[in-house]
């Protein structure tokens, strides 16, 4: 029990603390999703009607984190301007421009040195424009000073001096890792000209140059005198002049991203020959490597011959490889300049075809190794599903005449169909967004020419959603992505409850059996 409550006390403190930044940078989801979790988390295990779920707890809370609340973001930035540009919260834009500095009007810069002691201070030696030197302390005035003084070594060529009483030089490869995280954020003489460094050579007289006004709900630009406002329908802050600071921030669109689907040159360009192909590309998928699967099961199943456990593993083999390697493989063994398969085709036959300059070959090629990939899976679960058919059916369809064709077309398929037809709807909607294939393949090419957005002949609707949303030349678009991503889904699920109908009607066959 105390066990318990103190594990439980230490998850406690990190989620407050971890719900704190989130409150802060704005991000009501995650904190909302972290929040239940820890409130479930703590019920199931002080709760004894609970008891029975304490052991499912850890992996309740992983499922809402990892599975949960991306699912919900994916939803919730479809109808926001989630896109580069605008990745931040409001609060988070507004703190990474509150950053910026400039030099103001008499600001003066300095050159520098940094100087370390054994307990980590750092002090600068600065040289100004005139060559007058100044040891700095951090939030400490100036003090004028010159090489060569009490505690001071010599200056070297560039008048710095070669070392302090008390402190270590640091030389450039000790200065590059700290710059942004130690250095940079130091502040060395008196308000409101407080000294700054700015680049790996130069410290200057810094100031803020960017002011939120909460009343307002403005920024004003200290350099300049120009106010720039929220613009909540855009996501920027932006002046009366159309001027805008970056970077932007997150906010919600509502529906612009699907009406921007629906309005896109790509649903009147090359749209429904992706979508025929990506229809295509899942069903001949499934048709082909199930057919092959079903065959060799069927083989492995009824036949006898030497070494039969040897073939069999060799035939797992390209289910045990890794997808990205057997694709690399296989591209390799088309290439048409060095490739085994395309070299053996010239020299039997003296052609060869463009497995990835001619669309419909390109097409075969995909299929061809979507098929070397997806065979061994079927396989094995026809391989499982058939052992599972009781002889005696076909003892008593052979017993009353039944052909070898007949047994296979009326009992085999109605009941493997019924234990493996989930299976293949499962095949289906992973062929129907099997974005590695298609891309590791040949990057959707060949180009289909003359459309209004870029797209490919092998190009299915996951790739070519890629293309729009990260291709087209204006950054990341991750809102628009995932809206298109919605209507994917819409897709998939329309067509998976099809099947699950048409799959119903062989549970009916398989009754009769």
């Amino acid at each position: 029990m105390a066990l318990r409550l103190t594990a439980l006390a230490i998850v406690d403190s990190f989620a407050v603390l971890l719900l704190s930044l989130l409150i802060r940078d704005r991000l009501w989801l995650l904190a909302a999703i972290l929040l239940l979790t820890t409130l479930m988390v703590n019920a199931i295990n002080l709760s004894d009607r609970l008891y029975p779920l304490r052991w499912m707890s850890p992996a309740i809370a992983v499922i809402m984190l990892l599975v949960l609340y991306p699912i919900l973001f994916t939803v919730y930035s479809a109808f926001t301007n989630y896109s580069d540009g605008h990745l931040l919260t409001k609060a988070q834009s507004i703190n990474r421009i509150e950053q910026d500095t400039y030099l103001p009007k008499g600001g003066v810069t300095y050159s520098w040195a940094a100087y370390r002691a054994d307990d980590g201070e750092i002090i600068l030696w600065l040289i100004g424009g005139e060559g007058q030197g100044y040891l700095a302390r951090p939030n400490e005035p100036l003090q004028s000073a010159t090489p060569g003084a009490s505690g001071v070594g010599g200056a070297d060529e560039n008048g710095f001096p070669v070392s302090i009483e008390g402190y270590t030089r640091l030389a450039l490869v000790d200065i590059l890792p700290i710059l942004d995280s130690t250095l940079a954020p130091l502040e060395f003489g008196e308000p409101p000209l407080t000294i700054k460094i700015s680049t790996i050579r130069e410290a200057a007289q810094r100031q803020q140059r960017y002011v939120y006004d909460s009343e307002q709900d403005a920024i004003a630009d200290q350099s300049t005198g120009i106010t720039y406002f929220a613009d909540e329908d855009q996501g920027y802050f932006t002046s009366e002049t159309g001027d805008s600071l970056n970077p932007g921030y997150q906010v919600v669109v509502g529906f612009r991203n699907f009406q921007r689907l629906l309005n896109s040159p790509a649903l009147r360009g090359p749209f429904l020959l992706v979508f025929g192909w990506t229809i295509a590309f899942a069903f001949l998928s499934v048709v082909s490597t199930f057919a092959l699967g079903l065959f060799l099961a069927l083989i492995y199943n009824n036949a006898f011959f030497p070494g039969k456990k040897f073939v069999r593993a060799l035939l797992i083999l390209p289910y045990a490889i890794p997808g990205i390697i057997g694709i690399l493989i296989w591209r390799g063994m088309l290439n048409q300049h060095f490739g085994v398969i395309a070299a053996s085709m010239l020299d039997w036959f003296g052609w060869s075809p463009g497995w990835f300059t001619d669309p419909t070959w390109a097409k075969v090629g995909i299929l061809l190794v979507n098929l070397w990939l997806g065979f061994p899976y079927m396989m094995l679960v026809c391989g499982g599903a058939l052992q599972a058919i009781p002889n005696d059916i076909y003892e008593a369809a052979e017993v009353d005449g039944a052909g070898v064709f007949q047994r296979f077309w009326n009992i085999t398929m109605p009941l493997l169909l019924v234990s493996v037809g989930p299976l293949l709807i499962a095949s289906f909607t992973f062929n129907f967004n099997n974005f590695s294939v298609i891309y590791a393949y040949n990057e959707g090419l060949p180009p289909i020419p003359n459309t209004a957005t870029p797209a490919g002949y092998t190009d299915i609707l996951i790739s070519y959603t890629f293309r729009l949303a990260f291709q087209a030349g204006r950054g990341a678009d991750y809102g628009y992505a995932n809206a298109i991503t919605i209507a994917i889904f819409v897709i998939v699920a329309s067509i998976t409850l099809f099947q699950y109908r048409f799959m119903g009607m062989w549970e009916e066959v398989s009754k009769n059996v």
